[in-house]
């Protein structure tokens, strides 16, 4: 977000929070992407906070509750607090248990693709109306076209990725492996390492589709010991991850700290995965 618009949305925060008899003095910032992170001080909870018009709250609330019951490694709503999304001057707060980071850091491969697994397998057991992973293909296609939205993504690079999506997203569908609900993103910046265990957070980017897409987010330490992961399919999954976020990088609203020479970067990286996986 924006400066000005991080300054509206932590008062958002603030005069929500106090309608709650949640005491807050203090504010710190966790992270600020499309959705900005709060720590709440004294009251020790965790604020996710994001423009009304591109947040998928409720989903995230009855989802994280769902897996939570079925006691899978997913960081958990704040229980003092109705389990709700809360909208005040443009801005939706969900409210979060804080959990403290635990050394050491980071999570081992093997208690990674644990924890991954594992809520796997609880998402497994949840039915709840989700897009396909081939939705966030065709949102990063629709990127790559529109000039306006990428003015800086110079020709070649536009016929990279454009080619490079084309051909991820066809090679994957061929493979006919079979899917479910997954997160999304469980890259190691969604996984906590807690007293209580890894825990995932952020499930604004879940989607149907083959567990490797997930499985793709993590290194290659941890995807190889995911049990009964196509490690094949893995690895183009994970060339289709690059993609998406250099992609990603070349919006113009994007906010990511240099973000066009990851954008640079990203080119580079994805023609030499592309040229030695053909």
């Amino acid at each position: 977000m924006e400066a000005a618009e991080v300054v509206r949305a932590v008062d958002a925060v603030k005069v929500i929070a106090s309608s709650l008899d949640l005491a807050v003095d203090d504010v710190s910032f966790l992270h600020n992407s499309n959705k900005l992170a709060l720590r709440l001080l004294p009251c020790d909870v965790m604020a996710r906070v994001a423009p009304a018009n591109e947040q998928n709250a409720q989903f995230e609330i009855d989802l994280a509750q769902q897996l939570v019951e079925l006691g899978s490694p997913m960081a958990a709503l704040e229980p003092r607090v109705e389990p709700r999304a809360y909208e005040r001057d443009g801005f939706v707060v969900t409210f979060w248990t804080y959990y403290e980071s635990v050394v050491p850091d980071p999570i081992a491969p093997a208690d990674y693709a644990d924890a991954l697994e594992r809520l796997h397998a609880g998402m497994r057991k949840v039915d709840l109306p989700s897009p396909h992973f081939t939705d966030r293909i065709a949102e990063a296609q629709e990127l790559v076209a529109n000039r306006e939205s990428t003015p800086e993504l110079y020709d070649a690079g536009r016929e990279l990725l454009d080619d490079a999506l084309r051909y991820l997203r066809r090679t994957i569908i061929e493979r006919g492996a079979p899917e479910q609900l997954l997160h999304g993103e469980p890259h190691p910046g969604n996984l906590l390492n807690t007293k209580q265990g890894p825990l995932f957070i952020d499930l604004e980017t879940c989607c149907r589709g083959p567990i490797e897409f997930d499985v793709a987010h993590a290194t290659e330490e941890v995807s190889a010991l995911y049990p009964g992961a196509d490690q094949d399919l893995v690895s183009v999954c994970r060339i289709l991850v690059l993609a998406l976020v250099t992609t990603w990088r070349w919006d113009r609203g994007d906010q990511f700290p240099n973000g066009r020479q990851l954008g640079l970067d990203g080119l580079a990286e994805l023609r030499a995965a592309l040229d030695s996986s053909r």
